[in-house]
């Protein structure tokens, strides 16, 4: 039976986020063609009729992976979204978590193409924080850019140091609860100065 071009695009887009998955969850060395359109329900040759390589999967499936989690990023405020990115629950499902940290080791050593995935990918996440940022704490978008750079890279940073560890081992969950801790501390503490400030500006206008 003919697949019709609607069918084709399905397959395609069911294949590219089944790779998502798969590579968050084994790394891209972990995941060979046959096994990844084994798991999507297909055949091997079947492959190349909508990839060139692996390698454009890798780039188009990370491009996927971190949407998810910029559209998450973008509904929830910063601290909703720390709290949410530092539980045990993200750290636990690799999966369906970010790619940034489940990847970005393996991403390093990619292709051009692969690294200017998650090189956009940053961007997009960092914009999703950004935009709560600049809004609410009445900071200037270098200053915001540059804090959202820093919340965005301790939190990575620390989903990747607890995944190292064992799943018992308490030093997992204390690094979570370290840095959301401090994260949360200093977002807190912006909003404070923020709405001092907007104060201020308000009153100096009336006067």
């Amino acid at each position: 039976m003919k697949v019709t071009k609607a069918q084709a695009q399905a397959n395609r887009a069911h294949v590219v986020e089944t790779a998502s998955a798969l590579f968050r969850e084994r790394g891209y060395d972990g995941v060979g063609v046959a096994d990844l359109m084994a798991a999507a329900g297909f055949t091997h040759g079947g492959f190349y009729k909508h990839f060139g390589s692996k390698a454009d999967l890798m780039a188009e499936s990370a491009a996927c992976g971190i949407a998810q989690t910029a559209a998450l990023g973008a509904g929830l405020e910063p601290s909703e979204f720390v709290r949410l990115y530092l539980s045990r629950e993200h750290r636990d499902t690799r999966a369906t978590g970010c790619t940034m940290a489940a990847l970005g080791g393996d991403a390093a050593r990619q292709s051009e193409a692969v690294r200017a995935t998650f090189a956009q990918g940053i961007e997009d996440l960092l914009a999703a924080l950004h935009a709560h940022r600049s809004s609410l704490d009445g900071e200037d978008a270098a200053t915001a850019r540059a804090k959202s750079i820093g919340i965005f890279a301790q939190a990575v940073g620390a989903l990747v140091m607890s995944r190292a560890c064992p799943d018992d081992s308490p030093l997992a969950d204390e690094i979570l609860t370290v840095c959301r801790d401090q994260i949360l501390a200093a977002l807190a503490t912006t909003a404070t100065v923020g709405a001092t400030t907007r104060k201020r500006d308000r009153q100096a206008s009336k006067g």
